[in-house]
């Protein structure tokens, strides 16, 4: 991470950060996503809510090359009031997951491949086998299939998304929430990480699960 990265960071984790200057975190943070082929040109949106207003990445929009001012912001009453570009499709869903996680400021939705997979298989992602799964998740679930851009993809969302910072979207992707989007953002990468290696080890057909007592002795700090 360079040093903008990590001030801007310190910034918003204490609550310190300006609001014209969160624009600018998405924009940061979508292009590290964008890097880390975790969104592409077309997929995947960012938001921070703030003080009642959320503001979020725009339609149809590569996540490599936004810019502060096509940032939308959306008032309580879901009328975009700044950003020169409409704001993303997925603007149900985000506003869904600040409802459900009023706790949450940051959140994402991304295809990134290995979680897209499971999702796509509708397969929650679990493990006995590999303790960094177990303490940093426990399991990912799968919220059940509605169409993107409605009140569908949301509607049985809320009892995952209680649970677990992130979930998968079946058939569609995964959905991050954080306590700011840097959590958000690190939460997907570290779910998109083990999804690839459980993917790997079971390609090789030959995961050895610990025994209940080591499952045991593992320290969750479930998400």
């Amino acid at each position: 991470m360079n040093q903008t990265w990590l001030v801007s960071c310190q910034l918003v984790r204490e609550k310190t950060i300006m609001y014209e200057d969160l624009k600018q975190v998405i924009c940061d943070v979508a292009r590290t996503m964008d890097q880390k082929n975790l969104v592409n040109a077309c997929e995947g949106n960012l938001s921070i809510k703030h003080e009642g207003k959320i503001l979020i990445t725009p339609t149809g929009r590569s996540k490599a090359t936004l810019t502060p001012d096509m940032i939308a912001v959306v008032d309580e009453k879901r009328t975009q009031i700044e950003g020169r570009l409409r704001y993303s499709s997925e603007f149900l869903l985000h506003a869904a997951a600040y409802q459900f996680r009023p706790d949450m400021t940051g959140a994402i939705h991304c295809h990134a491949p290995y979680l897209t997979s499971f999702a796509l298989n509708n397969e929650p992602i679990e493990s006995k086998a590999y303790p960094e799964m177990i303490n940093l998740f426990g399991r990912i679930p799968v919220v059940p299939y509605g169409t993107p851009g409605t009140d569908e993809i949301w509607a049985e969302m809320g009892p995952h998304i209680r649970s677990s910072k992130v979930v998968l979207l079946a058939n569609h992707g995964t959905l991050a929430v954080g306590s700011d989007l840097y959590d958000a953002f690190n939460l997907v990468q570290a779910a998109e990480s083990i999804a690839h290696i459980l993917t790997l080890a079971h390609s090789r057909g030959n995961v050895k699960d610990l025994t209940p007592e080591q499952v045991a002795r593992v320290t969750r700090d479930k998400y």
